[in-house]
């Protein structure tokens, strides 16, 4: 009896040290969560249950426990490295099946997909063509090519016009005279194939508490010059709204270009008696832009950067969280499978449903602590000796008895 219970004893030393071996090897894999493994004694017993005397038949390898614990982080500045702080899994997409791994290292292949060394592809929450997400699922991909351009179609100011300006000199405004007008500002407005046009605000006060504002735009046969508004100041130096006309602004450009439509945001100027100052002037027309980069921010929003200044959200990185995540199913290459125990997932943006946060630029390591690993490895290998004494010990009995005249 004895040489098969020191046997099991065997058995589940070497057996810890594969767990402990396999651990020590990817100390250094990123992503990759450490086992353990567990015991359990061994009794014979009969549908009348164990006897009060029973003598125990050894040991077993009863589970090996994945642990799920926080590995440290290593800050790459990669844009796409991903790192999961928190409960969370990335859903990569090998060929159709769905499979879970928290190690983020994913770079764009040539379709614009966002995968894994391996090639399978990063899903999360798509966008539309607004760059709206919605809620619907599928794999990620990015779009490289240019962005159109948006013409003008807004324009905002917000300034003081000098209450203790005096009216100009010249009567008759003349973007060309500076006698014409009080005070001027630009900005640049696009048309709609994206190119830039300058346009000039020019003010001209015109009586206690009121004004006229010109608006010329450069166009292919010269500026194009319409009246903007005409303003009424409350004795606040408040726009009296009511008496204000604040008009659409309708300019013909030419050059093979649509009509430039803008209509204009005038509610923040104010009339005070203090020099003339611009605080905003903001338009929403943009031209053609080039894709110059991708990051990713800390919600899980896939943003592509464009050479004219804007920003494009192409998707959503998704979490999943499952109720027992030790209860996953190992296949290879730090990834995990869904099983009945693990329980369904439950996906939702980094940060909510305790799915955990990403941090972009890094990357999660090993939880293996190597010391842990070196000594668990002495002990597994003490209790093999032992075992292995326990034969040798139960050989010497069996000789004495064959030895027996």
């Amino acid at each position: 009896m004895s040489f098969e219970t020191a046997l099991t004893g065997l058995k589940a030393a070497a057996s810890d040290l594969d767990v402990t071996g396999n651990n020590v090897a990817n100390s250094q894999t990123t992503g990759f969560k450490g086992s353990r493994a567990e015991f359990a004694d061994i009794f014979a017993s009969s549908s009348l249950g164990v006897s009060k005397n029973a003598v125990g038949q050894g040991v077993r390898l009863a589970n090996t426990s994945q642990q799920f614990t926080q590995g440290q982080f290593n800050f790459t500045g990669n844009s796409l490295d991903l790192a999961i702080n928190g409960n969370g899994f990335f859903r990569v997409s090998d060929g159709g099946e769905m499979q879970y791994t928290r190690n983020g290292a994913f770079n764009l292949d040539k379709n614009g997909y966002i995968v894994d060394a391996n090639g399978r592809r990063l899903t999360g929450n798509l966008a539309d063509d607004d760059g709206q997400i919605t809620g619907e699922q599928g794999e990620l991909q990015v779009n490289i090519g240019n962005v159109a351009p948006q013409p003008s179609s807004e324009l905002s100011l917000s300034a003081n016009l000098d209450a203790d300006a005096e009216t100009p000199p010249v009567g008759t405004f003349a973007p060309d005279d500076p006698d014409s007008y009080n005070f001027s500002t630009s900005t640049t407005v696009y048309d709609s194939q994206g190119g830039a046009h300058l346009g000039t605000y020019y003010f001209v006060k015109t009586g206690d508490n009121t004004w006229d504002v010109q608006l010329s735009i450069e166009a292919d046969g010269g500026p194009v010059t319409q009246n903007a508004a005409s303003l009424t100041f409350a004795n606040d130096g408040t726009l009296d709204t009511a008496g204000s006309t604040i008009n659409t602004i309708n300019a013909t450009l030419g050059g093979g270009v649509e009509d430039l439509t803008i209509e204009q945001d005038l509610s923040a100027l104010t009339q005070f008696g203090s020099p003339f100052e611009v605080k905003q002037l903001r338009q929403d027309g943009f031209p053609a832009g080039q894709f110059t980069g991708l990051g990713v921010e800390s919600d899980g929003r896939i943003v592509a950067r464009f050479t004219n200044g804007q920003t494009e959200a192409l998707g959503q990185v998704a979490l999943a969280r499952f109720p027992s995540p030790s209860n996953l199913q190992q296949v290879g290459d730090t990834s995990w499978v869904e099983t009945f125990q693990s329980g369904v997932p439950v996906f939702a943006a980094p940060g909510s449903s305790g799915t955990g946060s990403i941090e972009p630029g890094a990357l999660e390591q090993s939880n293996v602590d190597l010391t842990e690993q070196l000594v668990q490895m002495i002990t597994a290998q003490r209790n093999y000796q032992a075992n292995s004494q326990m034969i040798s010990t139960q050989n010497e009995v069996t000789q004495e008895i064959l030895n027996i005249r």
